[in-house]
């Protein structure tokens, strides 16, 4: 009657079915086989629910770059829920990744990939070659100061531009390895189409600088994009291949889900920080800083209907406003989304869609590019209300993300 689309309207923008078994990489597949048969399947990858992990996700991409054949089996972390005890009888300390080979278990990730290369070769160098010495140590060096800066407070400024100034001593070192790289790549390993792929040195890195690059942007207003030109390129690089864009966590997500798995991150007020942060919280996003590639935005947006859609009923049943006032802002949010049409609902509630905007998870729960325009549709609706209530996501645990409540395939 006010224009809203109904839930059946919703359903009738349709969109093809991802193959998750032998299409391009997702989160939501629970078996991998680039061609192969069932048979073939040798390894099993038990990797965290949420995509949260970066350990996991170093495992995950080296197997969809080498293209072996795998299963999948998701695995709570600690901060968002309780370790499932099946897993606990098998791998006794609980520790994420591990993968099972013809029954044996295999932890950390380094001696993970060690054990893969023994198995299947390597990517790109071996993980433990004479040549990739000097880089692990980087990536090492890089890793503490970020930690040294993101995770202690700084009691003035010069404790701050101290911290900034060795985190960028140890990424300028990366920086330059990179522009003297041909391909653009630190590793780099060839395809079995003859594509030039990222390597085992590149993948060491990528997980935790995707998350640099989210929580600095965040808290302290610096993005390493901007700032880095040959970085950008190789972030530009890892963007351009399907099997890292189905492993890509955005801004939003590693800004929320890092405090509890870090011990805390600390803001910088700055102009930058205080307008990157509204930008990533309001989920307009901030472009090509996180993706820098062309869209569809038309099917993007019917990726995020789709994945609403399945969830709906466990959305409205998890979220803590009333549910009647939710379901209708939602359609007129969706109803936004998909056609770009502004109908606000009799009973709208700002708090609610608060609410599901800031819990929405890349790449657990859709690409990229879909969260971005399912918040942005989200925000759209919720600005229009006249409650100003903040919904505060926690910081030392994500129980709020309590995966029980979803089927997440």
């Amino acid at each position: 009657m006010n224009g809203i689309l109904t839930w059946d309207d919703l359903n009738k923008f349709e969109i093809e079915d991802l193959d998750r078994v032998n299409g391009i990489n997702n989160s939501y597949a629970n078996l991998r086989l680039f061609g192969h048969t069932e048979n073939d399947v040798t390894v099993t990858l038990y990797r965290d629910r949420h995509s949260w992990c970066p350990y996991c996700q170093k495992i995950w991409l080296w197997l969809e770059y080498k293209k072996i054949p795998y299963r999948v089996k998701k695995i709570n972390m600690f901060c968002y829920g309780q370790k499932e005890s099946w897993f606990i009888d098998k791998v006794r300390s609980g520790k994420l990744p591990a993968i099972e080979f013809k029954g044996h278990f295999i932890t950390e990730s380094d001696e993970i990939i060690a054990f893969l290369e023994n198995e299947f070769g390597a990517l790109g160098s071996f993980i433990t070659s004479s040549s990739l010495i000097k880089i692990r140590e980087l990536e090492r060096e890089i890793f503490r100061s970020w930690c040294n800066w993101l995770c202690r407070a700084g009691f003035n400024f010069m404790d701050n531009s101290l911290r900034k100034k060795r985190f960028k001593e140890s990424i300028s070192k990366l920086d330059e390895i990179l522009s003297r790289s041909k391909s653009g790549f630190i590793d780099p390993s060839v395809s079995n189409t003859g594509e030039i792929e990222p390597g085992v040195g590149d993948i060491i890195f990528i997980p935790y600088m995707e998350r640099m690059n989210a929580s600095l942007t965040y808290y302290k207003g610096f993005n390493l994009r901007s700032n880095y030109l040959y970085l950008d390129n190789w972030l530009t690089l890892f963007e351009g291949t399907s099997a890292y864009r189905g492993t890509q966590g955005d801004f939003h997500t590693h800004s929320h889900d890092l405090p509890p798995q870090m011990g805390g991150c600390y803001k910088e007020s700055n102009e930058q920080q205080i307008t990157f942060s509204e930008l990533i919280d309001t989920g307009e996003g901030l472009g090509n800083y996180e993706l820098n590639k062309s869209y569809d935005s038309k099917y993007f947006a019917k990726i995020a209907l789709k994945r609403v859609i399945k969830h709906r009923d466990n959305l409205l049943k998890v979220n803590p406003y009333d549910k009647e006032s939710f379901e209708q802002s939602l359609r007129s949010a969706l109803t936004y989304m998909i056609k770009g049409e502004v109908r606000i609902p009799e009973k709208l509630s700002g708090i609610s869609l608060r609410y599901l905007k800031n819990r929405i998870s890349v790449p657990r729960d859709m690409p990229i590019i879909s969260a971005r325009l399912l918040r942005q549709s989200l925000n759209k609706i919720e600005s229009l209300s006249d409650n100003n209530e903040v919904d505060k996501i926690p910081l030392s645990h994500r129980y709020d993300q309590d995966p029980r409540n979803f089927n997440y395939n």
